[in-house]
């Protein structure tokens, strides 16, 4: 499971990556900011499961905490792979033979489809939609299912391609392809970031034919 990390939290962890095994007071010395600061960061990204902390008694002194980043923290820091994906699709959009590039870009469309739909796996459309926005979120993206009209509506609040769309909005078409394909639904985009507005609205239609 990925997490939604802002720079700060990034810092937070690359500085113990490299500290080690470190206290309150060697972040608090390093990083230059106050005890209470240092003790609600460690305590929220604890329950990320990117931090562990140890309890040391020593000798006669009270007993103190040690802390250090888990297994996951390296994996969740090295996973922005945005460059290599702008890299990877401009090399894709410039195979010259069509038919070459329509494989590549179905095998990408189809690889999502394995991946988010080995979890939707209920009748209702609306449970369907709502297993989707949680194996999305699960991968790293803002989303939330709107149930409170005659039929869902899935909704990114970040577009996850912003980049790579705004050169070329062949993303799009997949991104709603592979929805629809999971949810076994037609879908249509309405609102999209790449049009201005605050988040990319997926909405549910009739019955597929997937």
């Amino acid at each position: 499971m990925r997490h939604l990390l802002d720079d700060n939290d990034r810092q937070f962890l690359e500085r113990m990556h490299r500290l080690g095994t470190v206290g309150v007071q060697d972040l608090c010395d390093d990083l230059g900011v106050t005890a209470t600061a240092v003790r609600q960061k460690l305590r929220r990204l604890q329950g990320t499961g990117l931090i562990s902390r140890e309890l040391i008694r020593a000798g006669r002194g009270r007993p103190h905490y040690h802390y250090r980043v888990t297994e996951l923290t390296p994996r969740e820091l090295g996973s922005n792979y945005a460059d290599l994906a702008m890299i990877m699709w401009r090399e894709i959009q410039r195979v010259d033979d069509p038919e070459i590039r329509r494989g590549l870009l179905q095998g990408i469309e189809d690889a999502l489809v394995i991946r988010y739909g080995r979890v939707v796996t209920s009748e209702d459309v609306e449970i369907r939609m709502a297993e989707l926005g949680s194996v999305l979120a699960e991968n790293g993206f803002d989303v939330d299912v709107d149930t409170s009209g005659p039929l869902p509506i899935l909704r990114e609040n970040n577009c996850p391609y912003h980049e790579l769309a705004s050169t070329d909005s062949t993303i799009c078409e997949i991104e709603r392809n592979v929805f629809q394909r999971v949810i076994g639904r037609d879908m249509t985009l309405g609102d999209c970031c790449l049009d201005g507005q605050s988040c990319c609205e997926f909405h549910v239609g009739g019955q597929s034919e997937d």
